[in-house]
């Protein structure tokens, strides 16, 4: 089933559904039939409600290394569950799924109370990542000739052409049909993948590095602070850092999106120049030279970077 018709379903919740739940394993932490369980998962784990008798047209989110099924809301989780020696029952939801730590003490109906206590966060952060992963299934690129790669917001055409020297870009010609961006690489036309990638990864690399430091050079004659030297990063948690003696790093990656959202990056960075911190101070500094910076904000918070 598609993330879309996931989404769909699970946002038909029933608020009186919801709140009573199924019947079997519904036990308060105080009732006698959830502590007198072993807590032996191979042994009880496979004691489930048949997955047949849930499925139907529920959507379904299955862990890898599910051991439990629960129905929550209008979907059925299987889930993994470790038993550990802490005082409380912890969930995540990542990439894999819905996984459980729980105490050695606690039994099945008290974790299943739990879930169904926080069932519509299991639910929703179910859809979102089931939803990242289409998106990033979508976001890969198929690295041959002709594929298409996003710069600067725009998408450009890969071509191969063995005559060619080094990388060259070559902008959309009106008078050309079709009107399209393209990226001539010197690489022969039967040149593997990886050869492909490391030359527009490589390529791109260039472009960042003077690109950036133009934006730098313009935004810090507005903040009236010093850039002592601007670097590529290829970090995989952040877009950029800033370091108290005056230098910046910029994730090359950010050539991918259009200008507005790689001014954002270099402002914020920036504006660390002045405030280290990200107090109600350092956005007035953000805003002082990129008044309208939260769009651009909020595209990296939801991008998929492309690969």
């Amino acid at each position: 089933m598609s993330s879309q018709s996931a989404l769909s379903q699970l946002n038909l919740w029933s608020e009186e559904e919801a709140s009573s739940g199924d019947a079997d394993g519904a036990v308060g932490a105080s009732g006698s039939s959830g502590h007198n369980q072993p807590a032996n998962l191979n042994s009880e784990a496979r004691a489930t409600v048949p997955e047949a008798a849930l499925l139907g047209s529920l959507p379904v989110f299955r862990h890898p290394r599910a051991v439990r099924e629960i129905r929550l809301g209008k979907a059925l989780v299987a889930y993994e569950c470790t038993r550990v020696r802490r005082r409380s029952i912890g969930m995540v939801v990542s990439d894999d799924g819905l996984s459980v730590r729980a105490p050695n003490w606690v039994g099945w109906g008290d974790i299943e109370t739990a879930l169904r206590a926080k069932e519509r966060w299991i639910c929703n952060k179910l859809v979102e990542q089931r939803e990242r992963a289409r998106r990033r299934v979508s976001a890969q690129i198929d690295w041959r000739a002709g594929c298409q790669v996003p710069y600067m917001g725009e998408s450009v055409t890969v071509v191969l052409d063995p005559s060619q020297t080094g990388a060259r870009f070559q902008p959309a010609s009106l008078d050309a049909s079709p009107c399209r961006h393209t990226l001539r690489l010197g690489l022969p036309h039967d040149a593997q993948p990886e050869q492909i990638r490391d030359a527009t990864q490589a390529w791109m690399q260039r472009q960042a590095r003077v690109l950036f430091a133009q934006r730098a050079e313009h935004f810090a004659r507005q903040l009236g602070v010093e850039v002592k030297r601007v670097s590529l990063s290829s970090a995989r948690t952040r877009w950029g850092s800033a370091s108290a003696d005056g230098s910046i790093r910029l994730h090359w990656r950010l050539m991918h999106f259009s200008l507005s959202v790689i001014d954002y990056v270099v402002a914020h960075e920036l504006a660390h120049l002045r405030e280290m911190n990200h107090s109600p101070r350092f956005w007035d500094v953000v805003r002082s030279i990129l008044p309208d910076f939260e769009p651009a904000r909020d595209h990296l918070r939801r991008v998929i970077i492309p690969e």
